[in-house]
């Protein structure tokens, strides 16, 4: 196997592990901010909105959001959520996004990632970062480099920022650019299989499957592992051994 000259990584449950997404906790937080809510709202009652919209959209949907390859930056989504409903919110979009974010889903390193990262940087190999996320850039660098603070990405591509989401090709592109190198002397680490497994092989990277920090059933794991294109991997140190040079 060819050794990679650059490693890219997904955020979620692949650089860090995000506690079970809880959106009414993290309305509740954004509400302590509210200088005028017309109809007394309850955090129940916008994120109920929230999910309505989003239903209309199609996003977040396990099953589909592969198919979802134009995103929607929370730049434009928490406006319309809040105002629409009588809600002023005395933060920035991105102070929402933080505020919204940390209690929603905190966050923290996988298992093994600050030692793979370490290793990865004494061996000279670059590395970057590719995520479909809908929070301002600023807050997710900010969140990666709090909680990841030795990393030496070169770059963290959101499609908040560039409109695509992966599999989308183009967003590949963007970073193989970014980085001057060719498909074939990058790898890309993800947990999702769609979007980042069959994404990153479809524009010509090596596909790593992380599945380290996420419950997957073993038939699944199995049925994919047997493209032979498709390494997988469970923690980090397993992955590490591949890399030897």
């Amino acid at each position: 196997m060819k050794i990679p000259k650059m490693v890219l990584f997904d955020y979620g449950q692949t650089l860090i592990a995000e506690q079970k997404f809880d959106g009414v906790r993290g309305t509740e937080a954004v509400l302590q901010y509210a200088t005028r809510n017309k109809y007394h709202l309850s955090a129940e009652q916008v994120q109920a909105k929230a999910n309505e919209i989003n239903r209309e959209f199609g996003r977040f949907d396990p099953e589909k959001r592969h198919l979802f390859q134009i995103e929607i930056p929370n730049t434009m989504f928490t406006p319309y959520l809040y105002e629409s409903q009588g809600i002023e919110i005395a933060l920035s979009n991105s102070e929402i996004d933080t505020v919204f974010w940390n209690a929603a889903a905190p966050g923290m390193p996988t298992e093994g990632i600050k030692d793979f990262l370490g290793y990865l940087k004494n061996k000279g190999i670059r590395t970057g970062v590719i995520s479909n996320i809908s929070y301002a850039p600023s807050v997710v660098a900010e969140r990666i480099n709090r909680l990841l603070p030795e990393n030496a990405f070169e770059f963290i591509i959101t499609s908040s920022n560039y409109i695509f989401r992966k599999p989308s090709k183009r967003i590949f592109d963007l970073a193989l650019e970014k980085a001057q190198l060719q498909p074939d002397e990058a790898w890309y680490i993800g947990d999702q299989y769609e979007c980042d497994v069959k994404g990153s092989l479809n524009a010509g990277l090596q596909p790593v499957w992380y599945i380290g920090a996420i419950d997957l059933p073993y038939t699944m794991e199995e049925k994919h592992s047997l493209d032979k294109n498709i390494l997988t991997v469970k923690t980090w140190s397993e992955l590490e051994q591949y890399m030897h040079v």
